[in-house]
């Protein structure tokens, strides 16, 4: 799998920030079929950093409602990336 068509962006919320500010792990939103070795090699050849760790989980949509009608959306793919220690990527670092 192509390292670009991995990694589809960035989780950016309040509790992913504090997870990467004080523990050095980064979120992203991957494809559904993506391995956790997947995850770890397109990391690795876009920032050119050493990855320790992958930890990937799926999330359920939410029901949303309008009136009488329901609609679920599709479940998304989560990867949280551990890096080696003392490794940053340049994406999240403020200029």
């Amino acid at each position: 799998m192509h390292p670009y068509s991995v990694i589809i962006k960035p989780v950016l919320s309040e509790k992913s920030n504090d997870v990467r500010e004080n523990e050095g792990k980064y979120t992203f939103v991957i494809r559904r079929d993506a391995t956790k070795e997947d995850v770890k090699k397109a990391v690795s050849k876009l920032w050119d950093v050493k990855v320790a760790k992958v930890q990937t989980l799926i999330t359920r949509g939410k029901i949303k409602r309008r009136g009488m009608n329901f609609s679920k959306p599709t479940k998304t793919k989560k990867a949280v990336v551990t890096l080696a220690e003392g490794a940053k990527l340049p994406l999240f670092e403020e200029q």
